[in-house]
């Protein structure tokens, strides 16, 4: 399917669900739960208190891969504020700092979250990549992407303390994220 064709099935998608294009594959986000969001509302929360003047994009969409031939939604895109001003629904990832997907408890987007999406966004040139991984209370930082890959990966417990590198430069202090992990 060409990118195209994907844009525009996706602009007439329903809000119940959200529609990317991963690696040549349209993929279906499913709405998140209420755990899911409250995950959302905490790294917004952690973003915005220790990086004024950057915020946490939901749901933002992004051009990704190396060609910029994929869409993808992550949970988060971290940025400066107003960086998405005047853009479209699919933004180029520059100046994206840091891509965040949390994940859903579904087999097929907890893949993509744990493998596809880390190496389009390494592709991307997105100097960040963090999974919150409820199935297995943990969450990952993914740095240095080089060749479509990163080349370093920090895996903490939920309990740890888990130090986001810069460009970034926030400290989450996940013990709080045990009670959304189900």
């Amino acid at each position: 399917m060409p990118v195209e064709d994907f844009e525009e099935l996706a602009h007439k998608e329903p809000e119940s669900v959200w529609l990317e294009f991963i690696n040549g594959k349209l993929e279906v986000k499913p709405t998140p739960d209420g755990n899911h969001g409250e995950i959302v509302v905490w790294l917004m929360e952690q973003c915005m208190r220790q990086r004024p003047g950057f915020a946490l994009y939901p749901g933002r969409g992004l051009q990704v891969g190396a060609r910029r031939t994929g869409r993808a939604r992550p949970d988060g895109a971290f940025a400066p504020e107003e960086h998405f001003v005047g853009h479209g629904e699919w933004s180029d990832p520059s100046g994206v700092l840091m891509t965040v997907e949390i994940t859903s408890n579904d087999p097929d987007t907890d893949y993509r979250d744990r493998v596809e999406k880390p190496d389009v966004y390494a592709a991307a040139g997105i100097p960040l990549y963090l999974l919150v991984d409820r199935g297995r209370r943990a969450v990952t930082v993914h740095e240095e992407p080089e060749d479509g890959e990163y080349r370093s990966i920090t895996t903490r417990p939920f309990r740890a303390r888990v130090e986001i590198p810069a460009p970034v430069g926030i400290v989450l202090e996940t013990e709080e994220l045990k009670k959304f992990a189900d």
